[in-house]
């Protein structure tokens, strides 16, 4: 399924310390207590900022409700599955098993932290959302891209030619202040890859 964000005026910005993650919270019990123990934490479903069918008709509230709580839920609870069994293996000092979790936890945690940011881009259009941007925005859009549409035929492209699933990221490089297309294949978590350019997320596109 596609989904397409709505341009917004701000950059989305994840809550700061846990982020889009949830402590298991004080001594807690069972495999809970033990991974706020270990530094770990469980994910947790961010309710959005707005109905579901707010964004109608740029997108239903069918499908928004779907997305929410059935593929963004999935992730969660996947995540904190992981989490678990690696506690377990934690514990009993089972390396293989530590070492084979990985992969799920970065899919399903990537998962979680995309589509919270996912979430953040998108604004009814009551509050604003849908509108062409403007001012600083706009100028650097038209200055890096030559035009808006010229920006989402560029972002488009770039998401037809992911393989399989991924995410199209517009993007503001700071040291060069300038503007950019990233592109992410499936849950690879924003940003992708560590960078002294400190490379934050204006927009995205869901492709899954």
């Amino acid at each position: 399924m596609a989904l397409r964000a709505l341009l917004t005026k701000r950059a989305p910005t994840l809550a700061s310390g846990l982020g889009p993650f949830a402590s298991a919270g004080g001594s807690g019990t069972g495999w809970q207590g033990l991974c706020h123990a270990r530094g770990l934490k469980v994910a947790a479903l961010p309710d959005l900022e707005y109905d579901y069918g707010a964004l109608a008709p740029a997108i239903s509230g069918e499908i928004m409700r779907l997305h929410h709580q059935k593929h963004h839920k999935a992730y969660v609870s996947n995540y904190n599955d992981a989490l678990e069994k690696l506690d377990a293996a934690m514990a009993k000092g089972d390396v293989a098993a530590v070492v084979r979790l990985q992969s799920a936890i970065k899919f399903n945690g990537g998962g979680h932290i995309n589509h919270t940011i996912f979430w953040k881009n998108l604004k009814p259009v009551n509050e604003g959302g849908g509108e062409p941007p403007h001012a600083t925005l706009g100028w650097a859009i038209d200055t890096d891209f030559g035009s808006l549409e010229a920006l989402v035929q560029k972002m488009n492209a770039e998401g037809a030619a992911l393989q399989g699933s991924g995410w199209v990221w517009l993007a503001l490089e700071k040291e060069r202040k300038k503007l950019l297309v990233e592109t992410t294949a499936n849950q690879v978590p924003w940003p992708p890859v560590p960078s002294s350019h400190l490379i934050s997320s204006l927009l995205s596109w869901c492709l899954v």
